[in-house]
């Protein structure tokens, strides 16, 4: 199913070769205000990549990226990765899972991927692990399991 053109900006990034843009059209939503602009691709392995690009406001008291942005960025990437490497049935799905271990810090100084793949794909739920990196560098990994709902018809 494709992504609807009123709601999402999904088209290609001229700033950055071989990717697209997967943002929100209305920048007020959580996506756009918290998190920024995002940009996906899929690597030549056949994993789906989503791109964010950090920022002070992204950052804790401790000058690394915050938990909750890196369990963001992990929580959209599933929904990237339906899309991108799945059947494409992205939507209207929800995150019924979330497993993550953070095993380092994210540098707010440098872009910090999400690389995911599916592990399985039903006709109502996707599988799907990752890593969080930055560069040579694991921020966390994690797994997460996405329902796929019906389309509610119009009242």
């Amino acid at each position: 199913m494709a992504l609807p053109d009123d709601v999402f900006e999904h088209g290609p990034d001229p700033e950055n070769p071989g990717w697209r843009h997967w943002n929100l059209i209305d920048r007020t939503l959580f996506n756009g205000s918290v998190m920024g602009k995002l940009i996906t691709r899929v690597d030549d392995d056949g994993k789906a990549r989503l791109r964010m690009f950090p920022e002070r406001r992204h950052e804790n008291l401790q000058g690394i990226v915050h938990g909750a942005v890196t369990l963001s960025l992990i929580d959209i990437s599933l929904f990237t990765t339906m899309h991108t490497i799945g059947s494409g049935n992205a939507g209207p799905s929800v995150t019924v899972e979330l497993s993550t271990q953070f095993v380092g810090g994210g540098k707010p100084d440098r872009p910090l991927d999400a690389v995911c793949e599916i592990v399985r794909e039903t006709g109502s739920m996707v599988f799907v692990r990752g890593i969080v990196e930055q560069e040579d560098h694991t921020v966390a990994s994690f797994s997460g399991i996405v329902k796929k709902m019906k389309r509610r018809p119009a009242s």
